[in-house]
């Protein structure tokens, strides 16, 4: 990461860290000597939220795509084998309410 700014100086510097972020420098922004923000390009901004799309997909959805980029089928896993040892076959435990 390229320089970080505090939120005073950041005002007075807006320009010149757009102009980082455009050259590909994420910039920090702190406050108080906290790390706040993080100024980047539109690029890099779109990449990540490419990356992302998995969250907004349905959960069956990010499930198949999971299983397909860690090929799930080549392990052999039998999930009624393994969690056959894990969970007892009886009815549960009682719950009085």
């Amino acid at each position: 990461m390229s320089e970080g700014y505090d939120l005073a100086e950041a005002r007075v510097r807006f320009a010149e860290i757009v102009h980082d972020a455009e050259q590909g420098k994420p910039v920090q922004i702190t406050r108080l000597g906290k790390p706040v923000a993080i100024v980047l390009s539109l690029r890099e901004y779109q990449r990540l939220a490419s990356e992302n799309l998995s969250e907004n997909l349905g959960f069956g959805a990010a499930l198949a795509e999971f299983r397909q980029k860690y090929q799930i089928q080549a392990l052999d896993i039998n999930p009624d084998q393994v969690f056959k040892q894990i969970r007892e076959g009886c009815c549960g435990r009682e719950v009085i309410l």
